[in-house]
């Protein structure tokens, strides 16, 4: 039996939405790895602007999806294992929460507990 390796991913509202969506479209064909997804509201609107992309299309790339204000979801404790975290496009907003420590929603709090 293959061991399932997860992956978390987080999507935010810098430009290039088209990384997190490839890394899951690869990950989907893979069938040892677990995605689990994260995004914010600004990639939302990045996703549609740059790809024309709905939620619901992006949300059936990954296994699970987590809401971004969730920070009691699964990813959020450090006894969920996974292989790491991929945050593209990651904002200068989310990159500095991530180098303070400042977990103010699901991506930035699951960077920390990675």
């Amino acid at each position: 039996m293959t061991k399932i390796k997860r992956l978390v991913i987080g999507m935010t509202g810098a430009t290039g939405a088209v990384y997190g969506v490839r890394m899951l479209q690869v990950l989907k064909e893979q069938a040892d790895w677990e995605t689990h997804l994260v995004i914010s509201s600004a990639g939302l609107i990045n996703l549609k602007h740059e790809l024309d992309m709905s939620r619901k299309m992006l949300y059936e790339l990954a296994d699970v999806t987590h809401e971004v204000n969730d920070v009691a979801a699964t990813i959020a404790s450090g006894g969920f294992k996974t292989e790491g975290m991929i945050i593209a496009p990651c904002s200068m907003k989310t990159l500095a929460a991530v180098a303070h420590g400042f977990g103010d929603n699901l991506i930035s709090r699951a960077a920390d507990v990675v």
